[in-house]
This record gives C-alpha cells, sequence and structure tokens, in this order.
C-alpha cells in the first residue's frame, strides 16, 4: 500500500465515522481544534497527518485510534 493510498483508506474511515455519529466537518473541525478545510483535506486523502492529528480526530470522534485504521 502506498502512502497516498494508506490516507486515502484512513480518510474514508474518518467520513464514515464521522457520518455514523452525525457530525459534519466542522462540528469535528471544532471538537478537535482545526479549521473545516484541515478535515476536509485530511478525509480526501490532501495530506499525510500527523500521529497526532489523528489521535485528536479519534478522540473528537470518541474512537479508539485504532478504529480510523480498521478497514
Amino acid at each position: 500500500m502506498t502512502k497516498d493510498q494508506l490516507s486515502k483508506k484512513v480518510g474514508k474511515r474518518i467520513v464514515e465515522i464521522r457520518s455514523k455519529n452525525c457530525l459534519s466537518q466542522s462540528d469535528l473541525a471544532r471538537a478537535c481544534g482545526k479549521d473545516r478545510q484541515a478535515i476536509e483535506k485530511i478525509e480526501n486523502g490532501k495530506v499525510n497527518s500527523t500521529t497526532y492529528s489523528l489521535y485528536m480526530i479519534a478522540e473528537a470522534l470518541e474512537v479508539n485510534l485504532y478504529e480510523l485504521f480498521k478497514f
């Protein structure tokens, strides 16, 4: 798996969990201290997120970090 493929899979997983929790990108951004555009880029796999950013997103989604990699 390439870096781009991994970023896209993680982004897709974030969208799945966020949608399941009825959160908008803006809601998620506020909850983890990011702006909506940053969340959009992460969800679309356009950026390679840091471990800490993914940790903060997982916390905001109320899931373990592992859940973001469950695909």
